[in-house]
């Protein structure tokens, strides 16, 4: 079973204070405190204002540089803040990749706060703001926007260990993924967030506060994103209001958005059932949400 990805390298507080005295020296002063590590990167809050966030591995490296260069670009467009870097960092003696000092954005992540039912049309509005044509330069991605079929191998082989050790896959589930995979592409290529979880939502007081981690930004299919409908909006009234909000969706796009939340579903419950229980949860929730269809 896979988990989560070793860190290559060793961050900690020492190692942000010898960077930030190096190429930020103004902001040293601050108080650091580590906040969360994920498959891809570090984060410490830095201050009242800031966060720093770190690659935590070399394949990760490439996507945060990603984000430097592209939500400049695309932020002032959306109607919920996203982490634009306020600072870059580059690489050192000490460390070998490129880091960011990006605003800190208040909430808690989704899947520990309640969402109230009217952010589903301000969800919708996002979603419509980012889904525009990218440029023929926009970041490649094979495993966000691309065809289904491509994923499913890594989808059977996953689906069978969780039947075999969990039994957590429901025959439903595997019924709407086949509609998902027989559901043809019928919209062009846009940017996509491409990662949108519980845990890259942010929530304060009922309202979303920021959607973060934008390493899998990429351009291609738009349901992509629309899977995250499943995640936010349980409630099947609300989310026909967001889809209702967003405008203009067949329904082969909706078979596909339900079959990448399905993808997300089983990615977080198989890895999460090996070291991260969180995700294990946000895993089975969003299968269940499926399954109320």
């Amino acid at each position: 079973m896979l988990g989560t990805p070793p860190a290559e390298i060793e961050i900690d507080s020492l190692l942000v204070s010898r960077l930030l005295a190096q190429q930020h020296s103004d902001l040293q002063h601050l108080p650091l405190q580590f906040i969360d590590a994920g498959w891809d990167n570090a984060m410490f809050r830095l201050g009242s204002r800031w966060a720093v966030r770190l690659p935590r591995r070399s394949i990760a490296a490439k996507l945060l540089e990603n984000e430097q260069i592209w939500l400049p670009q695309i932020a002032d467009r959306l109607p919920i803040p996203i982490p634009t870097p306020d600072r870059i960092g580059v690489p050192s003696s000490i460390y070998p990749w490129h880091w960011s000092v990006i605003p800190w954005l208040p909430g808690q992540t989704a899947n520990l706060a309640y969402l109230d039912r009217e952010q589903a049309q301000i969800f919708a509005n996002f979603l419509r703001s980012l889904h525009v044509p990218a440029p023929d330069n926009a970041p490649v991605n094979p495993y966000r926007g691309v065809p289904l079929s491509q994923r499913s191998q890594m989808m059977e082989e996953r689906m069978q260990r969780l039947e075999t050790q969990a039994n957590s896959i429901a025959p439903a589930i595997r019924s709407h993924w086949q509609q998902a995979l027989n559901a043809p592409i019928d919209v062009e290529p846009t940017w996509l967030h491409g990662d949108l979880h519980p845990r890259n939502i942010l929530v304060e007081n009922g309202c979303i506060t920021g959607v973060i981690d934008w390493g899998d930004l990429t351009a291609g299919d738009r349901a992509t994103d629309l899977a995250a409908l499943w995640y936010l909006f349980p409630d099947r009234y609300v989310r026909k209001q967001a889809i209702a909000a967003y405008g203009n969706v067949s329904e082969a796009t909706l078979t596909r958005a339900k079959g990448w939340a399905i993808l997300f579903g089983i990615v977080l419950l198989d890895s999460g059932l090996v070291d991260n229980q969180s995700h294990a949860a946000i895993g089975q929730n969003i299968l269940q949400s499926v399954l109320r269809d």
